[in-house]
């Protein structure tokens, strides 16, 4: 009779900004944590040296917890011999994984450390999946504009892990190809210097010109939200859940992987015979996570469950954190407002309303009296304006200093041995070590079990936890502190033991025969595919293309595409967000072409409703990336 398949192991993937930011996530039950190094990492603002690495890594091991560093951006030619350099010093550091863009790497002088397709490679359908598989890449994160059914299209294409995300911002553009930044801004999305030209105010006018939106953050998208679709994902054939946020504090980074720790393993016990977590250790925390209570533009699911509707997805009045509703202003006095609260504030938290112009106005609470609140500043809010916390005083107080620990699971044995005792110890990592101590057999006058118990179980500031003590070593003396001394050498032992027993991951083989078959691009690719450098020029001809026009951070002004050029493609529909689709009366409200007009930019909207698709196109002659 055939065995049943292994468990699936399901990873809670966690971004930190810095090590400590890092050190936190894993012990308060991340499984994986992402971070950048010196170079390379898609957010320019969180770098970290290769100590600050090293000391990640010093922590997750032992937890079989993985780091993986991040090296998604694309990379220039003068840049490929540091890239190669930096890629050696991760993996002589005990990096498990790079999650790569530029797939110039695939043709460096690396080690053959694991490769993950970060999002920047835009995966959108079965055959990028199956292509990116077949290069080498040993993981794979997929576009977040994907449905359940499109996740699960692509998790039964490949046999690698398919890693989604599962909280936190959104890009209104498919990721790896958004523009915007770069033709208007000379700063590069793709280099980790995105402007968030999405988040800015925009005025929206309809093809004769009149204004049917005014001063409105329309390609402002609410945050992702995936905590009540995990069984969904898992059943779609999802192993690695990601939350998004590589500059968010260690107070957002603590209270979400928290929250999602709680649900993720809620699922798992539901069906273990089909999901195991992917590292191992128990984490208490001090407090009770709280989505609501860390930063988010209002929470969307996006289209997980509907490729097609987007209604309700974007921020239109604010960019920011608006906060939890905590009640309505009844009276506004030059002194103080009066307020009907719906929970209890605290001096020094952060406020927010809504102005008549529908501007959001913040302000820091002074003191509380009852229901008479005393603003720090002036403010006149309208009488009716619901009232917004967001910043709770007294929860990030809570958040501050240790808020977790994370224990192994350890069972001891004591025991007679030919010349002495002997102790075995063995962890839930699998992990088994035994050592003795040669004593004279002496018959204990009192009985030792208790005090010897009790000596075994103290693991002081380890990372073990004693959960089984079983003491057959009978009634002979032992002293306490060859008890002591006994349980100290196990624990030392066990982790050089579980060091040396570390299970990397190494990178796939290449399957030079596997061709990109999208359309025409197992030919031609444009500067929509990033390509920025010989290597990876050589990669796609390697693999069948024949034409490759160059990304345009790299790409010679004379050179440029002329006419408008789309900078941003995305599922994401304005028409379907404000209620005129084109494929209802409504939408003939609103004849074409709709323009949108900022203080420095102007976009086309053009339509593709038979892909559901928006393309965002400028005429704005393109600058100079650095």
């Amino acid at each position: 009779m055939p065995s049943s398949p292994a468990p699936r192991k399901i990873e809670l993937l966690a971004p930190a900004r810095d090590a400590s930011t890092a050190i936190e996530a894993i012990l308060h039950g991340a499984d994986a944590v992402y971070i950048g190094g010196p170079a390379f990492g898609a957010r320019a603002s969180a770098t970290n040296t290769l100590d600050d690495i090293s000391r990640v890594v010093e922590c997750a091991h032992p937890f079989r917890a993985k780091v993986y560093a991040t090296l998604n951006t694309i990379i220039y030619e003068h840049e490929l011999a540091e890239a190669e350099r930096l890629v050696k010093e991760y993996y002589r550091r005990g990096v498990d994984a790079l999650i790569v863009q530029d797939l110039g790497v695939l043709r460096l002088d690396i080690p053959p450390i694991a490769l993950h397709a970060s999002t920047q490679c835009d995966i959108r359908t079965p055959e990028k999946a199956r292509f990116l598989q077949d290069v080498g890449f040993s993981q794979l994160v997929i576009a977040r504009e994907l449905s359940l059914q499109e996740t699960e299209q692509i998790c039964q294409a490949v046999s690698v892990p398919v890693e989604v995300f599962i909280h936190g911002a959104l890009c209104v553009s498919y990721s790896g190809d958004c523009q915007a930044s770069c033709l208007t801004r000379g700063r590069s999305a793709n280099r980790g210097e995105c402007a968030q030209l999405c988040r800015l105010p925009y005025t929206l006018r309809d093809g004769s010109g009149r204004v049917v939106m005014k001063d409105s953050h329309l390609l402002s998208l609410r945050d992702l939200n995936r905590s009540a679709l995990i069984h969904e994902l898992l059943h779609a054939g999802v192993s690695s859940f990601k939350i998004e946020g590589r500059l968010k504090d260690a107070g957002y980074v603590k209270n979400v992987v928290a929250a999602y720790r709680r649900i993720i393993d809620d699922a798992i016990a539901q069906e273990p015979h089909i999901y195991e977590r992917s590292s191992y250790g128990s984490s208490t925390i001090t407090f009770t996570p709280n989505l609501e209570k860390s930063f988010n533009r209002g929470f969307t699911t996006y289209f997980t469950t509907n490729k097609t509707t987007s209604s309700g997805m974007a921020s239109l009045a604010t960019p920011k954190w608006q906060g939890e509703k905590v009640g309505r202003i009844q009276r506004a006095t030059p002194r103080y407002l009066l307020a009907t609260l719906t929970q209890p504030l605290a001096n020094g938290d952060g406020l927010g309303y809504f102005d008549p112009e529908g501007r959001y106005c913040g302000f820091r609470l002074n003191r509380v009296d009852g229901n008479r609140l005393f603003p720090a500043t002036a403010v006149n809010p309208p009488v009716g304006a619901v009232l917004y916390r967001n910043h709770d005083k007294e929860w990030q107080q809570r958040l501050q200093g240790p808020t977790a620990q994370r224990r192994l699971k350890l069972t001891l044995t004591l025991k007679r041995c030919g010349w002495g005792i002997a102790l075995i110890a063995e962890d839930e990592r699998g992990c088994r070590v035994s050592v003795d101590r040669e004593i004279e057999y002496q018959q204990a006058k009192q009985p030792q079990e208790e005090a010897r118990r009790d000596a075994l179980s103290k693991t002081g500031g380890t990372i073990y936890e004693v959960t089984s003590v079983t003491d057959i070593a009978g009634n002979l003396f032992i002293p306490i502190s060859t008890i002591s001394s006994l349980r100290r050498e196990c624990l030392e032992a066990l982790d050089r033991v579980a060091q040396a027993l570390y299970p990397y991951d190494y990178r796939l083989p290449e399957k030079m025969e596997a061709t990109l078959k999208e359309g025409a691009k197992e030919t031609r690719l444009t500067y929509h595919d990033n390509v920025s450098n010989s290597r990876a020029s050589d990669f796609y001809r390697d693999h069948g293309a024949r034409e490759i026009q160059p990304a345009l951070e790299v790409i010679k002004a004379s050179d440029a595409p002329r006419g408008p050029l789309t900078v941003m493609t995305t599922r994401y529909c304005l028409r379907r967000e404000l209620g005129h689709c084109l494929k209802t009366p409504q939408g003939r409200e609103w004849p074409e072409p709709l323009t949108l007009q900022g203080d420095n930019d102007e976009f086309l909207l053009r339509f593709d409703c038979k892909k559901c698709q928006m393309h965002v196109d400028t005429l704005a002659r393109m600058k100079k990336t650095p």
